[in-house]
C-alpha cells in the first residue's frame, strides 16, 4: 500500500467485517491511515487508527451524513451478494442500488475526495462468456445481483462525486466465501477429482490484488472517473486451479477426465451446479485498462492460490483436519 496515499486521509470502509473488508481495513491501518470501519456487528472497542462503527441496515432508510463526518475517502464494499431465491429482488434493489445512490449523493454534498465503489463483473456479464471481457463491452448482466450493481454504477456516475468503479471477478483468499470455499474443500478432499477434461479458462482475483487496486485508486488521480475490471492477469482452467491448490498442499493433482457435460449434470443433482458453471465454463476478463493506468498486482494467480492454501493451513488447522476427514 502507501505509494501516494496522503497520511492524513480518513477512509470509511463499509462492509468492514467481510471477506475483503477485514484485510483492507488492516492494510490501510498498517499504511498509517485512519480508518472508519463500518459493519453490521462491529467489535465493542476500536483499535489504534481503526474506529469501529455500526453500519445501518442498508435495506432501510440510511442517513449517511454521520458516517461521512471527518471522512476524506470512501470504499463501499457492503452489498447483498448471490444468495439465491431466499432473498427477494426488492432487497437487492434497496441494498445494492438505493443505498449506493444515497451514499454517492451524500458523498458529493460532503466533499468526499474519492468514492470507490466495488461493483462486480456480474454487472457486465453472466457467469460464463465466450469472449474476453473488457470495459468497452456492452453490459449484459443475467441476475438481479448484476442488474442492481450496474444500476448503482450509473447512480454513482451521476452523483457528482469523484469516483472509481471496480468490477472484480471471483475473488479468492483465506476464508473466501461461496464457490471458492467449496472449491477449496474439494481440493482438500482425499478423493480423485473428475475435472480433468475441463478446458475453459476463468479469471480469478487474489484479495491482495483487489486491495492493491483500491490503494491505487485512492492514490492515483488518473483513476478518478474511471471504471475498471479487476482480475489477476493470468486466467486458468479448473484443472490448473485444482493442481495449484493441491500442489500447495504437497499433494498430486488427482484429476480424472470425465466428460464435462456428464459431470455438470451430476453436479447439479448433488447441489454443485453453480460450481460447475461458474468455475468450469469460460469467463476471461481483461485487466489491461487497469494495468495500463499503473496498477501492479501483488501476486500472480498461481502464487496467490498457493498463498491462500498456506495461510488457511497455518491459521485454520482444525478446519483443514475436519475437511480432510
Amino acid at each position: 500500500m502507501g505509494g501516494g496515499l496522503n497520511a492524513m486521509t480518513t477512509v470509511l470502509v463499509t462492509g468492514a467485517s467481510g471477506f475483503v473488508g477485514r484485510p483492507l481495513v488492516a492494510a490501510l491501518a498498517r499504511a498509517g491511515h485512519r480508518v472508519v470501519a463500518a459493519s453490521r456487528r462491529p467489535p465493542a472497542a476500536s483499535e489504534g487508527a481503526i474506529r469501529a462503527v455500526p453500519l445501518p441496515d442498508l435495506a432501510g432508510s440510511v442517513d449517511w451524513s454521520a458516517l461521512l463526518t471527518d471522512v476524506t475517502d470512501v470504499v463501499h464494499l457492503a452489498a447483498v451478494a448471490h444468495r439465491g431465491a431466499a432473498v427477494p429482488d426488492e432487497i437487492y434493489e434497496r441494498v445494492n442500488r438505493r443505498a449506493v445512490a444515497g451514499l454517492a449523493a451524500a458523498a458529493s454534498v460532503n466533499g468526499i475526495r474519492r468514492l470507490i465503489f466495488i461493483s462486480s463483473i456480474g454487472s457486465q456479464s453472466g457467469p460464463v462468456c465466450q469472449q474476453v471481457l473488457t470495459e468497452g463491452d456492452e453490459p449484459r448482466p443475467t441476475s438481479v445481483y448484476g442488474r442492481t450493481k450496474l444500476s448503482a454504477e450509473a447512480d454513482v456516475r451521476a452523483a457528482g462525486v469523484p469516483y472509481t468503479i471496480f468490477r472484480p471477478v471471483l475473488t479468492y483468499g483465506p476464508q473466501a466465501p461461496g464457490n471458492m470455499a467449496r472449491l477449496l474443500k474439494l481440493a482438500e478432499s482425499p478423493f480423485w477429482l473428475p475435472f480433468g477434461a475441463f478446458t475453459h479458462r476463468r479469471s480469478l482475483l487474489a484479495v491482495d490484488n483487489l486491495i492493491a487496486a483500491i490503494a491505487f485508486a485512492l492514490a492515483e488521480p488518473k483513476a478518478a472517473g474511471e471504471t475498471f475490471i479487476v482480475a489477476d492477469p493470468e486466467a486458468l482452467t479448473l484443472p490448473e486451479i485444482l493442481t495449484e491448490l493441491r500442489g500447495a498442499m504437497n499433494r498430486p493433482p488427482g484429476l480424472v477426465a470425465v466428460p464435462p457435460a456428464l459431470l455438470s449434470a451430476l453436479l447439479r443433482v448433488i447441489g454443485y451446479g453453480d460450481l460447475s458453471e461458474r468455475l468450469g465454463g469460460p469467463l476471461v476478463a481483461s485487466p489491461a485498462k487497469l494495468l495500463a493506468a499503473g496498477w501492479r498486482p501483488a501476486f500472480c494467480t498461481r502464487e496467490g492460490l498457493a498463498g491462500m492454501v498456506g495461510l488457511r493451513i497455518s491459521r485454520y488447522p482444525s478446519e483443514r483436519r475436519a475437511a480432510t476427514g
